[in-house]
């Protein structure tokens, strides 16, 4: 074993380390000492966006160790960012084990160091973090949840005083903060239990009365009040806010998955907590269909991500990617505000680099502002902030199932996202019309996009190696063609530069570095690699398109672009 791993489980062994652990510690050690090196072979990483791992003992596991170094660091750089006044943090926890006791462990940290702390009396969905800190004032704040990752992941979110994750410079500061706490010993454990305070009630209702505030078309609700709605939280927070917020928008007719209501850190009925994955949405699916519903939503155990399932022509259950539910409510907000007489003209709207490029196109034929920015909602967050009395931010949204309506809030938000995507389907059925059948009719009038996304999973020590050297290979040696189309753009994120392959020009991307490659093809594909911030995963983004000529012609030109996804992908040997 590496020397410096055996130093490192020894210092378990032998530290201030609660007896509990140390007796776990040797278990492994005697039944599974392999898992040693994975657990111990690095102190877990507090990224730009925190932290997020398996739970267990060790160095590189989430536990209430690595939980408690870490906000010390945190703590330290509040202090030394405000000095001399009062500090308040929000703490907020979601549905998995162990969740509500780290969020204490956090409180209790953070008061320990002079910090005012507002911590949620049970758990809450991630959005109402977000809101809280921006209604009590606070300077930080922190949700302990791995969001949609397996039961065995738990991880902490840290905030800054916008209500959104942190972005740079306090990123990287607050990474430095962390990474001087050499020791539990440097962690004040405990001592200023009289600065928290239980809140939970009073935000529940300023967050409803906010959220309620975005609808639009309250009238057409108030017609179509018994659309057939089916939700499930997925074992989650949604269960807190969502099923009181539909009934304040005046829908009345809303069936709760009941396999999926009590919120359950084992998350028994499914294996990854994800609206993403079509096996998560099954159980609502089939209710879904018992009922006859018109839609169905489904949230993560965070509730920051909603996915969502319509009916196609046949009356088919169809699942509808992130992707294709973000232009749905992009374009609905902007359609919906222009015909109500409520739209600016200073509109905007926001996205991410690798979220579908139909939107840019919808909202520059709708006269609307349309920013990009990197992957991962807090940079939708910081152009929100910079914008702010400026210009008139409506909604940002990714490809990952996240959305944000309005700026009362930093971070995606399912359980607003939700009141409107069914506020989306009631104007639709008003209108005669079905979600898919606007969909389709989007395509046909602004060309037709489709997306797909792979996920290649590297685990462990030499994993995060491979993905890093797959990457140097892409940026080293770029394709000629792909799928029989040449490469017309390298665009590197991580070296901030742009290139034509053919011409040889080079332009400067103006967006903080992110280890991102994109290639523009002739054919206007676009191929993006992104290694994964939270997991050990590379993910390759795959967006095609074509004219659609008419609505009878969807399934034939829909094979035509999935043959073309299934070209690309066998010609990178991804698959």
């Amino acid at each position: 074993m590496d020397a410096k791993i055996k130093d490192r489980i020894d210092t378990w062994l032998t530290g201030s380390f609660d007896e509990a652990t140390k007796a776990e510690l040797k278990k492994i050690q005697a039944e599974n000492p392999d898992e040693l090196t994975d657990a111990f072979y690095r102190n877990l990483e507090f990224g730009t966006g925190g932290l997020r791992g398996i739970m267990g003992v060790g160095t590189n596991r989430v536990n209430k160790y690595t939980i408690g170094m870490a906000t010390q660091g945190f703590a330290n750089y509040l202090n030394k960012t405000y000095p001399g006044g009062e500090i308040r943090v929000a703490i907020a926890h979601d549905s998995r084990n162990n969740s509500r006791q780290f969020a204490e462990i956090t409180a209790n940290v953070m008061a320990a160091n002079g910090i005012k702390v507002y911590l949620f009396e049970a758990l809450r969905p991630t959005p109402e973090l977000s809101f809280a800190i921006r209604n009590l004032g606070c300077q930080g704040g922190v949700v302990c949840t791995a969001s949609h990752n397996p039961k065995e992941y738990n991880g902490y979110k840290a905030y800054w005083n916008d209500g959104g994750q942190l972005v740079p410079p306090h990123d990287k500061n607050v990474i430095a903060e962390v990474d001087k706490i050499a020791s539990i010993d440097d962690v004040k454990w405990s001592g200023g239990e009289s600065r928290i305070t239980l809140i939970g009630k009073d935000l529940d209702e300023a967050y409803w009365q906010m959220a309620k505030g975005l609808s639009v078309y309250p009238d057409v609700i108030a017609k179509q009040h018994d659309l057939k709605i089916v939700y499930t939280p997925i074992h989650g927070t949604g269960i807190t806010l969502v099923p009181e917020l539909l009934k304040r928008y005046g829908f009345t007719n809303v069936a709760i998955v009941d396999e999926q209501a009590e919120p359950n850190g084992n998350f028994p009925t499914v294996v990854y907590p994800n609206p993403e994955e079509s096996e998560a949405m099954s159980i609502g699916l089939k209710k879904a269909k018992e009922i006859d519903a018109d839609i169905l939503l489904g949230t993560d155990p965070d509730a920051d991500r909603v996915g969502i399932a319509i009916k196609d022509t046949k009356g088919a259950w169809l699942l509808v990617n992130g992707n294709q539910t973000a232009l749905l409510a992009f374009s609905y907000l902007i359609e919906a505000r222009k015909s109500k007489g409520i739209a600016k003209p200073n509109d905007m709207v926001v996205k991410t680099i690798v979220t579908t490029d139909m939107i840019d196109r919808f909202a520059k034929e709708n006269g609307v502002k349309c920013y990009n920015v990197l992957t991962g909602f807090k940079w939708i967050a910081e152009l929100i902030k910079e914008k702010e009395g400026v210009e008139d931010y409506i909604i940002g949204g990714e490809e990952s199932y996240g959305l944000l309506v309005g700026s009362k809030l930093r971070d995606k938000d399912a359980v607003s996202a939700v009141a409107i995507l069914c506020e989306m389907a009631a104007y639709a059925k008003e209108n005669g019309k079905s979600l898919f059948e606007q969909l389709i009719e989007l395509y046909v009038k602004y060309g037709f996009f489709k997306e797909s996304l792979i996920s290649i999973t590297k685990k462990g020590m030499r994993g995060q190696e491979e993905i890093a050297e797959m990457m140097q290979s892409y940026r080293d040696n770029p394709p000629k063609t792909i799928n029989g189309s040449p490469v017309v753009e390298l665009l590197d994120y991580e070296l901030k530069k742009g290139k034509n392959l053919q011409t040889g020009k080079e332009w400067e991307i103006k967006l903080p570095k992110s280890n991102v490659l994109q290639f523009i093809l002739e054919d206007g594909s676009k191929i993006s690699a992104r290694p994964s911030g939270t997991e050990p995963k590379i993910k390759f983004y795959f967006s095609v398109n074509t004219k659609l000529g008419s609505t009878t012609d969807y399934e034939k030109v829909n094979a035509e672009l999935d043959k073309r996804i299934q070209g690309i992908i066998s010609d990178m040997k991804l698959k």
